[in-house]
């Protein structure tokens, strides 16, 4: 069952809840997640805006134990020794001549997230990767850059992650709207 994180966070003004309980744990259960379901999760980022309507994202995902083994040396030892459990691993990738294809890429991936909340997984974005060994291990062509990777499944134990680690396996907060809104320029 995945913690309500709504719980932990409150917003300033009537949000979804879907908003408020999207969070990034790192204790992910071995519950496989089913096709129809992971399917949804693409199909909801597939209809992310983009300018131009370039649509310049891919998503390259793994699910077998075979591509899993593939992905993991992907990760750097930080977020592989957690994100080895995840029953499903996502790397993101986008068509970099596109102007704004990272921008419209981290759109994607946050319509991914929502989706994912709303089904009842959990999700957690790893900056922390070697992109030279993905774009090496998956064939990504020069026109791409890599951009993150992402765990994908259900809520474990946190017991099964390092005390350092289930210390943190709690939904954080985000900055006041006053701290982050500006109007007229940048105070």
């Amino acid at each position: 069952m995945v913690l309500q994180a709504k719980e932990f966070r409150t917003a300033e003004h009537d949000i979804s809840e879907v908003f408020l309980n999207r969070w990034s744990p790192r204790a992910y259960a071995d519950t496989p997640v089913a096709e129809d379901v992971l399917n949804r999760l693409f199909e909801a980022a597939r209809w992310a805006p983009s300018a131009g309507n370039n649509q310049p994202w891919r998503f390259i995902v793994a699910k077998t134990e075979e591509d899993l083994a593939k992905f993991h040396p992907v990760l750097m030892e930080g977020n592989l020794v957690w994100a080895k459990r995840a029953p499903v691993l996502v790397l993101v990738v986008s068509d970099n001549t596109k102007g704004s294809h990272e921008f419209d890429s981290g759109t994607a991936w946050g319509f991914l997230s929502l989706q994912a909340a709303k089904e009842g997984l959990i999700t957690h974005p790893m900056s922390g990767i070697y992109k030279d060994v993905a774009k090496e291990a998956f064939n990504i062509p020069d026109t791409f850059d890599v951009h993150l990777a992402i765990a994908i499944g259900y809520k474990g134990d946190k017991d099964m992650l390092s005390p350092e680690l289930q210390a943190r396996e709690t939904p954080s907060g985000r900055r006041q709207l006053n701290e982050i809104v500006f109007e007229g320029s940048f105070k």
